[in-house]
């Protein structure tokens, strides 16, 4: 539980983060992240000496393809949310991230051919009209909402296949990423543009920190997925854009008119019936396994009888 909260509770905090780095731009806080990304990953490895599963991985064309594709998709999902923090756009973002959780299921539906149950098609449905709510009030499409939520479930779609942890996918998404960055940066020092070392030490410490910044909700998140039951990790994550709404709202002061309250409202009343489907169904699964598990304490004496 303390390894679930610890992830989700740094990702819901990283609007503060980026907020402090706003004078850098989108661009260069991205290029920075994905540089620093990759010596936090190799730091880590070195940590728990697992280095076995590199050779297979680079051996395996078509993982490594998957990879390009992952480390691609993150990297937009990164620069739109950074992006949207500067803009004051955290509300935005947030919305985005409890779509995430719907469009899921609309993809395992479309993609890997599930099939839903009644509820889940309603909570589908409902999350749905809250798009088109939203998209008439403000006579535009919530992009940003739907760029961040369908950038990470096709991610998190291609991670599933490439079957690395949590450590190994990070590792290898940050390798993909750390030349781009890296020429970036240097362009950006190359044409004085660079603000790595004109904002002072602490803005330097910010850049650099953002490497661990995303590599430790990441690393708890992998320790709490082994260790806790599905349905608890399914219902803690909706405390990061829980986190980051209360930020939009208490601590940016961003407006909330009620044609957005709407679409929140409905956005909220579908992932309910979501969860109540989720719990309900975790119980019957519990119940049906429970008639079908031989009573331990009268099956040795049925032994001894025979």
């Amino acid at each position: 539980m303390i390894f679930g909260l610890g992830a989700f509770g740094l990702w819901g905090l990283l609007p503060i983060y980026w907020r402090e780095l706003e004078s850098a731009g989108a661009s260069e806080v991205l290029a920075h992240r994905m540089l620093w990304s990759l010596p936090t990953a190799l730091a880590l490895l070195a940590a728990v000496r697992n280095w076995s599963w590199i050779r297979p991985l680079l051996r395996d064309p078509r993982r490594l393809g998957m990879l390009l594709v992952s480390a691609s998709l993150i990297s937009v999902n990164w620069y739109i949310f950074i992006w949207a923090v500067g803009e004051d756009r955290v509300l935005e973002a947030s919305l985005g991230y409890f779509i995430n959780p719907l469009l899921t299921i609309a993809i395992g539906v479309l993609v890997l051919r599930e099939r839903m149950r009644p509820a889940q098609w309603a909570a589908v449905g409902v999350g749905a009209t809250a798009v088109v709510v939203m998209s008439v009030a403000y006579g535009q499409i919530p992009w940003i909402s739907l760029a961040l939520s369908v950038s990470f479930a096709v991610y998190s779609l291609v991670k599933k296949k490439t079957g690395l942890d949590g450590l190994e996918g990070f590792t290898a998404d940050s390798a993909l990423q750390f030349l781009p960055a890296l020429g970036f940066v240097l362009v950006l020092a190359g044409r004085g543009e660079s603000t790595f070392t004109a904002e002072g030490g602490a803005h330097t410490a910010l850049l650099v920190g953002s490497g661990l910044a995303t590599a430790l909700p990441l690393i708890f998140f992998g320790a709490a997925a082994v260790r806790l039951p599905l349905s608890t990790l399914g219902l803690m994550q909706y405390l990061a854009p829980t986190s980051m709404f209360l930020l939009g709202v208490l601590a940016f002061h961003e407006e909330m008119p009620p044609e957005r309250w709407a679409g929140f409202l409905l956005v909220w009343t579908a992932l309910t019936i979501l969860t109540w489907d989720a719990l309900r169904t975790v119980r019957r699964s519990r119940r049906t396994v429970a008639r079908h598990v031989p009573d331990a304490a009268t099956e040795p004496a049925a032994s001894r009888d025979a």
